[in-house]
């Protein structure tokens, strides 16, 4: 498989040093990891605060930690950003850090990337470079810091900074995640040859995750609403015991968009379903309710163009340079993806929402489409669910209830098992 700079988390060699180590003790933690507390066990550092002085010429950022750690620092434009790459650390700041700016710094954000790294990223006013990064031991009271001298540089200046050989590869490549996938169960007797497992196999994709938490609300972040949702849905649909099932995350991970749809692709899956929760800034009113989105080329409507845009921006959110992209994956290329694919997935998408109201409330106009990346797969039929509005108070109860969450994955095995059926009747074996 093709392996692009812009599909891979990036770390300088140290870290990658520091990560190895690192791994030998790593058990892949769930969605809830970075909502709790450090556990003193863990052997990852412990980030305590952060914190920005200066002005708009020059910038400083300092990071609180309770012991040294490697660290490796580079440039994105087209939105100016200045990526951090370290080993992985337990951030425990203080809520809403990083959302104030000062100086030469919009904002910044911060979390997990792969098992073993972590990524700070800062969105800048304009063109900046880091002039000075090094880490103060600790002395005088004060703990170990990491420290970043930001500034004020012209647009020539920048852009000269973008040297690609500054961003070696850290995230396994994407058939390393190919063990998602339910072991075959179909037995071959010794003296044959191996049978390959005949069931479709379905790609569940929690949206976003590790340093990008998508929606937030109330103290709960769609990262962890959509993984804990997904891995219901998991289950729900492996107990039935016809389909083999494969997950783009189960731990809070980030994973590129375009990485998201290669898993996909590469495993010739029959079904994409892309989990997601939604949220309506509160000027513009209430929304509530499901709904299921298919790809086209031509927004529906305001409301699922909105959307497409935030999700599209996933990769901007945690650092993935964008400017080496190829057309096809800035563009969508909608005439590329074949007609009977699209067929199915808007097929797809009325059985499940034909399925869902029986369980969850539906938004008015429940079917809706936009040009959606990650659902760009030509040969893959696919949709985006979004279970909700975290923004709505009614919502986000049903997004943390238990009881909820089984309902509406049943619901959707449902859709699941109508959709096949028909599909297999008319056409043979999906994949």
């Amino acid at each position: 498989m093709t392996s692009r700079a812009n599909h891979r988390v990036l770390l300088g060699a140290g870290l990658l040093c520091a990560a190895a180590l690192a791994c030998a003790n790593i058990s892949l933690a769930g969605a809830e990891e970075q909502s709790q507390p450090a556990v003193a066990t863990s052997g990852f550092p412990t980030a305590s605060d952060a914190r920005l002085a200066g002005d708009t010429k020059q910038t400083r950022f300092i990071l609180d930690l309770d012991k040294a750690i490697p660290f490796h620092a580079f440039a994105l434009a087209d939105p100016y950003r200045v990526v951090v790459d370290i080993p992985q650390v337990n951030f425990t700041l203080p809520a809403g850090t990083g959302s104030a700016g000062r100086g030469l710094i919009k904002a910044f954000r911060y979390g997990l990337v792969m098992p073993g790294g972590s990524r700070i990223v800062f969105d800048l006013t304009g063109p900046a470079k880091v002039a000075k990064s090094y880490m103060l031991d600790a002395a005088n009271g004060q703990p170990p810091r990491l420290v970043l001298e930001f500034e004020e540089v012209d647009r020539t200046t920048f852009v000269q900074s973008l040297a690609t050989a500054n961003r070696p590869e850290l995230r396994p490549a994407i058939s390393d995640s190919m063990d998602a996938v339910a072991p075959a169960t179909i037995p071959a007797e010794p003296t044959k040859p191996a049978v390959a497992d005949p069931r479709p196999l379905i790609v569940i994709d929690p949206g976003h995750g590790g340093i990008d938490n998508g929606t937030q609300a109330s103290g709960e972040s769609e990262k962890n609403l959509v993984l804990g949702f997904a891995l219901a849905l998991r289950d729900r649909i492996e107990k039935s015991g016809k389909y083999r099932v494969a997950m783009t995350r189960t731990d809070d991970t980030f994973i590129p968009l375009d990485d998201r749809v290669k898993i996909a692709r590469n495993l010739s899956a029959a079904l994409f379903v892309s989990i997601h929760a939604d949220a309506l800034p509160r000027r513009e009113g209430d929304a509530q309710g499901a709904t299921i989105y298919t790809l086209s080329d031509r927004a529906s409507d305001a409301e699922a163009e909105r959307l497409a845009e935030a999700e599209n921006k996933a990769d901007v959110i945690a650092g993935v340079n964008l400017t080496e992209e190829p057309t096809e994956v800035a563009d969508i290329l909608i005439d590329l993806a074949q007609r009977e694919t699209r067929t199915f997935s808007n097929r797809f998408a009325r059985l499940l929402a034909g399925e869902m109201k029986n369980s969850a409330r539906m938004y008015k106009h429940p079917l809706k489409s936009a040009g959606f990346r990650v659902l760009k797969a030509p040969d893959v039929p696919s949709v985006l669910v979004e279970l909700g509005y975290v923004s709505n108070k009614g919502d986000l109860e049903h997004l943390v209830s238990e009881n909820w969450r089984s309902k509406t994955a049943a619901s959707m095995a449902q859709a699941i098992d109508a959709f096949f059926a028909k599909r297999l009747a008319t056409a043979g074996p999906a994949n």
